[in-house]
């Protein structure tokens, strides 16, 4: 069982789909609508403005393609073991990243979401996969910080990708600094120049890609934020991305939600969310139905100061790692029952077999070729990475 939300967290052991067939299981029951007016967001993009814009000044900037052009890790290529339906491409981080069992993968991105299929889907030059981690402080230890992968995938460059440490803001104008962001990072979508990550009681934090700081790789694993004189460790981490904003959840009606996963939809221009909920017995998450919810972008690519969810869903599955909707159509993917959902209004829900230890759902638009879904496993040792062809699940 993969787990996502709340406060405390246990690894999960990974599976690895072998011969799966996309073949539905008998039309199921589909989400039933709720009042869309009962949820919120209320977002501030500017919240640490002042403090970033020091560290700028004292740090300095590294654009996108200065840290692919750094990238210091080898991704691999899927093992020969991984099949899943409609499999289309996919790749494995290096050895070690594979293995280690005090970070775990989880939210996936790309830069399809952030710039559509134009220039090829390239952002500042390069086409890229993005995804993001949590980091315990052993491999049976507590949430400590949190950070993101960048991948280039891009026939034009290396198979290499290279990890950036999420960092939030302290101190002030005259005395800048940072510290560790350790949420579990669910979920993550990227769209113009920010990334949004899911938090999972709270919303969303936002950072802006423009605002890569380079920090001194050097000092101790413990050491984070300000040393001495312009001197700034980050874990022996070469780059930083600092929260600039924080879009926060309101529920007027009801409990609140929990923030498990996220995804970006282009064509209604929105984000969706959904949670990590049981049946019953769950003792870290929360025992009821799990909810979806859409909030739209205000006309200018970001959210409106406050912003009215345009559609509500409660679902009648559990445990769902993923969420992702691309023109009118859903997709949920369930670690729980290795399953993943596909349902459109006005039509029955179909279940496919998916695989285990599965995490978020991104889509991926394409002008000449089928569209494709991401998604990744967090399992330690099957860490897969892969894209499927999305007409194979429902998408038609």
């Amino acid at each position: 069982m993969s787990l996502h939300r709340q406060l405390t967290y246990a690894a999960v052991a990974a599976g690895v789909a072998v011969g799966v067939l996309a073949t539905p299981a008998a039309a199921a029951a589909g989400p039933a609508a709720l009042p869309a007016g009962q949820y919120t967001l209320t977002a501030d993009y500017g919240q640490f403005d002042a403090v970033n814009s020091a560290l700028v000044s004292t740090l300095g900037t590294a654009a996108v393609h200065t840290v692919m052009d750094n990238a210091n890790h080898d991704r691999t290529a899927l093992p020969s073991s991984f099949s899943v339906a409609g499999l289309s491409t996919g790749f494995r981080f290096d050895s070690g990243d594979n293995s280690d069992c005090t970070n775990y993968p989880q939210g996936i991105t790309t830069s399809r979401d952030a710039v559509g299929t134009a220039d090829g889907g390239n952002y500042d030059g390069h086409q890229l996969v993005a995804v993001s981690w949590y980091t315990k402080d052993g491999c049976d230890g507590g949430q400590q910080r949190s950070r993101i992968t960048l991948v280039d995938w891009d026939a034009d460059y290396p198979n290499a990708y290279r990890k950036i440490l999420l960092v939030e803001p302290t101190g002030t104008a005259a005395a800048p600094d940072f510290k560790d962001i350790p949420i579990h990072a669910g979920g993550m979508s990227w769209y113009g120049d920010y990334l949004y990550v899911a938090d999972t009681g709270k919303g969303m934090r936002v950072f802006d890609m423009r605002k890569i700081l380079k920090t001194n790789s050097g000092g101790t694993a413990d050491q984070i934020g300000h040393q001495s004189g312009s001197t700034y460790y980050a874990h022996n981490y070469a780059y930083v991305l600092p929260q600039v904003g924080t879009i926060s959840s309101k529920t007027t009606s009801g409990t609140n939600l929990a923030w498990s996963s996220i995804s970006l939809d282009r064509v209604s221009k929105s984000i969706v969310m959904t949670e990590y909920t049981c049946s019953s017995g769950c003792t870290d998450y929360p025992n009821r139905a799990p909810r979806a919810i859409r909030y739209p972008f205000a006309s200018s690519g970001t959210f409106a100061a406050t912003t009215t969810a345009s559609q509500a869903l409660q679902l009648p599955w559990y445990k769902l790692n993923g969420v992702a909707s691309h023109n009118g159509r859903w997709w949920f993917n369930s670690s729980g029952s290795k399953q993943l959902y596909y349902w459109k209004p006005s039509a029955a829900a179909q279940t496919f077999s998916w695989v285990g230890s599965g995490e978020s759902l991104s889509y991926w638009e394409d002008d000449t070729s089928a569209d494709l879904l991401w998604s990744l496993q967090e399992g330690a040792g099957n860490r897969n990475v892969f894209a499927v062809t999305q007409a194979t699940y429902g998408g038609g």
